[in-house]
């Protein structure tokens, strides 16, 4: 299993169906889980992805309509049976706190973890960083619905990438390369060789996650070089009076938000009960943003670190 890897739990919208689970995704980003929007259903598509429920760190609910978080309050029940040792965050908008307490009170449970809950400002603009570690920044940004409602961006932090060929000209190599990237420095042949000697800059990974919106600039600033969209296409464009009166995007909306964001992959999800399939979706977001990928459940999707990572 790679160390960065988003597997799609669920990719039905307003209703399961026979094919398609409720809305919910899971994202494996070194050693941490984000699980985001989790609908009906969502911990019996952890147990199908071989997936335990100890590996979610942190839950990202982007709104409280039921397809994007009805599944939580078997996931927090479900966490507590398991005895989760770590603290898990649950990041969402504030105006969903109510619903967000019914939810993890729904039923009678012996509660046996720490839920730390963050909720996010309606009146917050702009980027808003939730989270900061010394490897990555989880960022949030309102987005346009029906009810309060914000998209999630996962961004590694830049990190330091080895040139080979100055490593080889100062006889660095082996275990010496792990000490300089630990130690910041190492001495070699008489020398103190400092890590910005035999390094650049490397851009780290991005992840974007946006559900429930109408096309907007926001959607674009979270997609922004991002290595993986995962994006809602509610509908076609056949049914874009749809989209538009229940501000949702459609496939061709997705597809013109990872171009204008310069993203490197879009995947499409959340899809509307009344397709049979998605490959319409999949044609239509093609003929603008090449590489695209329609969700299946329980599809997984690599992300591939960037050179040097």
């Amino acid at each position: 299993m790679s160390n960065r890897e988003c597997v799609a739990l669920g990719t039905s919208s307003l209703t399961p169906t026979r094919e398609r689970s409720h809305n919910a995704y899971m994202l494996l980003w070194d050693g941490e889980g984000f699980l985001f929007d989790p609908g009906e259903a969502a911990q019996r598509q952890l147990i199908l992805a071989n997936i335990s429920a100890s590996a979610i760190h942190h839950i990202c609910i982007t709104h409280f309509h039921g397809d994007h978080c009805l599944g939580l309050a078997g996931i927090v029940q479900r966490l507590s049976l398991d005895q989760c040792s770590h603290s898990v965050h649950i990041y969402y908008p504030e105006s969903g706190q109510a619903y967000l307490e019914r939810l993890c009170g729904a039923a009678i449970y012996h509660s046996r973890i720490k839920l730390e809950f963050h909720p996010i400002a309606e009146q917050a603009t702009g980027m808003l960083e939730l989270r900061r570690t010394s490897r990555y920044a989880l960022q949030c940004m309102h987005l346009r619905h029906s009810v309060p409602t914000v998209g999630f961006r996962l961004e590694e932090l830049e990190h330091p990438r080895f040139l080979p060929e100055k490593l080889a000209a100062l006889g660095i190599h082996g275990p010496m390369v792990g000490e300089l990237r630990r130690n910041g420095s190492l001495n070699i042949s008489g020398r103190t060789v400092r890590l910005d000697e035999v390094t650049e800059p490397c851009r780290g990974n991005v992840f974007a996650f946006i559900m429930d919106t109408s096309p907007c600039a926001e959607a674009i600033a979270l997609s922004r070089d991002a290595d993986l969209v995962l994006m809602e296409a509610t509908y076609i464009s056949e049914h874009k009076d749809l989209a538009d009166s229940y501000q949702h995007c459609t496939a061709a909306d997705a597809a013109k938000t990872a171009q204008a964001a310069g993203a490197r992959r879009l995947a499409l999800g959340h899809f509307s009960q009344r397709y049979p399939d998605a490959d319409q979706h999949l044609r239509e977001a093609k003929e603008i943003f090449p590489d695209v990928v329609v969700l299946n459940d329980l599809d997984r999707l690599e992300i591939p670190r960037n050179e040097g990572a």
